[in-house]
């Protein structure tokens, strides 16, 4: 008797449980092609050596490459906590490194997530809830605004619920399962949960829900950009007091410009005037 459907061989060969990795750069499509072609160089590059360090074999990884993204399914038996820890932590040091002499708009900055469940290759990559999952939490909009918060920090990490659970919280791994941030996902038709990490700052103290600051630093590549409060004056004379940009409090970058012909006697201008809420300057 032939065997078909869920119990055929086919089938079972092809089903299988993995430990899934992607990961995308931030603010790739802005850049200029050298830059392009510098940070690609950069993902491959820091991937395996951070892959050597945690003892992951790069080399048995079945992948799905992008310009600025990675998607990777480990071979079987691949340790995750080595994944999720050592990788994670090589990784964010060889981001430091390849950033240290580059200017803010051309910095190598990562998002990553980590899941683990069903996934298989097909014509096209890989099929499987597990997959789409990941993407779906990759792409989730707590994860892209903890490094527009957090404009020094490389590398943002996002673990799905169960590797959270059986890695993290489980207590195999060095990094405090308190310093990690949950936090809800709704991609697509995708809803669920994932526990966001950054090697380099507390993700428990950020606001993670986006809104039009962090749509604007996407955009414009750099969170400073997008925060940035400015305010011109431009006039021939000046005769009392004037003030490009005058604030009680100071979130972001205030920047002020003053074009003034002529300043009269007992004539006083400020470009960007800070007071306390006692009104101190």
């Amino acid at each position: 008797m032939t065997a078909h459907g869920a119990h055929s061989p086919e089938h079972q060969a092809a089903f299988a449980r993995r430990l899934l990795l992607a990961v995308d750069a931030k603010g790739y499509g802005a850049a200029d092609t050298v830059t392009q072609r510098q940070l690609q160089q950069g993902i491959t590059r820091l991937v395996a050596e951070a892959a050597g360090a945690a003892g992951l074999e790069r080399a048995r990884w079945a992948t799905q490459e992008g310009g600025d993204s990675l998607f990777a399914v480990l071979p079987e038996r691949a340790f995750e906590p080595n994944l999720v820890d050592t990788f994670m932590r090589a990784l964010n040091a060889g981001l430091r490194v390849f950033n240290r002499d580059r200017v803010r708009e051309r910095r190598l900055r990562l998002r990553a997530a980590v899941h683990f469940g069903p996934a298989s290759a097909a014509a096209n990559g890989f099929v499987g809830r597990a997959p789409v999952e990941t993407g779906r939490i990759l792409d989730c909009a707590a994860l892209r605004t903890a490094l527009v918060r957090v404009p020094e920090a490389d590398l943002a990490v996002a673990l799905s619920a169960v590797v959270f659970r059986d890695v993290v919280q489980a207590a195999h791994t060095t990094i405090d399962p308190e310093a990690l941030r949950r936090v809800r996902v709704e991609e697509k038709e995708y809803r669920g949960e994932a526990w966001i990490w950054l090697p380099d700052a507390d993700a428990r103290r950020l606001d993670l829900e986006p809104d039009r600051w962090c749509e604007r630093a996407e955009t414009a590549g750099t969170a400073e950009e997008a925060a940035a409060v400015r305010g011109d004056i431009n006039v021939d004379e000046v005769a009392g007091d004037a003030v490009a940009v005058r604030t009680d409090r100071a979130a972001g970058n205030l920047k002020g410009t003053a074009r003034v012909g002529r300043v009269a006697p007992g004539g006083t201008v400020v470009g960007v005037d800070i007071r306390t809420a006692g009104g101190e300057k």
